[in-house]
Order: C-alpha cells, then sequence, then structure tokens
C-alpha cells in the first residue's frame, strides 16, 4: 500500500527554522516526483515546493528562497527544511506525491484544495506555528 506518513513540524518563533519530514511507504522516493503544500488559515492550499525525481526543486512564490526539499534514499523519507519563518507561514503542511509529473503540469502556486486524490497521494498533515 502506498502511504506517506508525516512527521515534524510544531511550535516556533519567527525567524526560526524547522524540518517536517515524509516517510514513503509501498514505492521510492527516488522514482516519484514529490512536492509540498500547506492549508492556510484562510483555507488557501499553496504551493510550498516541488520536487522532481530528478532532484530538482521549485519553491512556491509564498516560501520563496526559505525552503529546501531533500531525499534520504537510505530511510527513503522526504525532507522540508524551512527557514526565517514568518507569522504568516502558520499553516498545515502536507507532502504529496503528485499523479502527474510536475513538467507535465501547467505552474501553479495553489489547488483548490489540499487533499484532493485527484491530484495525489497525501500525506496527513502537520501543524506549523509560528508565533512569538
Amino acid at each position: 500500500e502506498h502511504q506517506l506518513a508525516q512527521s515534524g513540524g510544531g511550535s516556533v518563533q519567527p525567524g526560526g527554522s524547522l524540518i517536517i519530514s515524509c516517510a514513503i511507504s509501498g514505492f521510492l522516493v527516488d522514482g516519484s516526483d514529490m512536492g509540498w503544500f500547506r492549508q492556510t488559515p484562510a483555507n488557501e492550499c499553496e504551493l510550498v515546493s516541488t520536487f522532481e525525481r530528478t532532484g530538482r526543486m521549485v519553491s512556491g512564490d509564498s516560501m520563496k528562497g526559505r525552503v529546501t526539499v531533500s531525499r534520504d534514499r537510505a530511510a527513503n523519507t522526504l525532507h522540508l527544511q524551512m527557514n526565517n519563518l514568518r507569522p504568516e507561514d502558520t499553516a498545515v503542511y502536507y507532502c504529496v506525491r503528485p499523479n502527474s509529473r510536475w513538467h507535465s503540469m501547467p505552474a501553479i502556486q495553489s489547488l483548490g484544495s489540499c487533499l484532493d486524490p485527484s491530484f495525489g497521494l497525501w500525506g496527513q498533515g502537520t501543524q506549523v506555528t509560528v508565533s512569538t
């Protein structure tokens, strides 16, 4: 069974950093395009970053320059490192394996909703709260 199990995240002060991990079951992190989205308190599903199987990543406008995505082949896990966090980064973060490869899709900055199974396979979500 294909599954994504997230861990990490939590609460941090502005300017801080967090890592969210996405443990993959049923397929290899090397063999799939992956990505990260976030559901904001305003219920918007925003792109955080794409991650192609080649290792290429493209961050969304909302977090450009402040995120890095990496993979651990031995642990079959994807990681999202977020730096210089701001209160507006407070959201539920999701890893996703899209049903189509990123290069075959139009460039997007958001989806109608996170957890849409027609878009891909989703992790369970991880809360990130940025506040003083």
